[in-house]
């Protein structure tokens, strides 16, 4: 699963950009995607998605619970008292806030919704070892579709340059690899779906 330049990334037409301007981008993938039919969005990939649930592959639910033990036990994972002020929702235009299909501040299992508009979604994650952001985008070319993922951190304390280079390798990796992968397999459901879909829409009625 390619890694992408940060330079490659910024020259995609986001709004993510100006939105989170002066947060850093800590990293960015790509992930090709066969072009089923011409027309999807992210936005229709999504809620399909979310419809079939899936599990994460084994090493990462490992280290997805041992790093949730350690939150518990060092108080990592509590959201600051000042996050109300400080979420990126915050940053949010009256445009913006007409042209997101989900309300703000909505779970989306550990993250929160800040934007979601037809191709581009951000979520953010805040506790007492980084305030992260995820950017999720699709684009539609010819031949394929291709899925981005964006990763910003703003610095919460001293703490969390030192928790990014211990965690650095798992994420790189391992977790992210993971999550993409399981991007392709739920684009092959989707279209698999869309196929079926199609076929029983096209289907003539049955006389009689």
């Amino acid at each position: 699963m390619p890694q992408i330049s940060t330079q490659e990334f910024e020259q995609l037409p986001l709004r993510v950009h100006n939105f989170l301007a002066g947060v850093p981008l800590h990293d960015a993938w790509v992930v090709d995607l066969p072009r089923i039919r011409s027309g999807i969005t992210l936005d229709e990939f999504l809620r399909s998605a979310s419809a079939r649930r899936r599990t994460v592959s084994p090493p990462v639910r490992a280290l997805l619970g041992i790093r949730l033990f350690l939150g518990r036990v060092f108080g990592w994972d509590r959201e600051p008292a000042a996050f109300a002020s400080e979420t990126f929702a915050m940053r949010l235009t009256a445009t913006d806030l007409s042209m997101s299909l989900v309300p703000a501040r909505t779970h989306d299992g550990m993250f929160r919704v800040v934007y979601q508009f037809e191709n581009e979604q951000l979520l953010e994650l805040a506790n007492h070892t980084v305030h992260g952001a995820m950017l999720r985008a699709l684009f539609e070319t010819s031949t394929a579709y291709h899925f981005y993922l964006g990763v910003y951190v703003r610095k919460v304390s001293r703490f969390t340059s030192i928790y990014l280079a211990l965690i650095d390798p798992f994420r790189k990796l391992v977790v992210y690899p993971s999550l993409l992968r399981s991007v392709c397999v739920a684009w092959a459901d989707f279209s698999a779906h869309s196929e079926t879909s199609a076929v029983y829409r096209d289907r003539p009625p049955e006389s009689g």
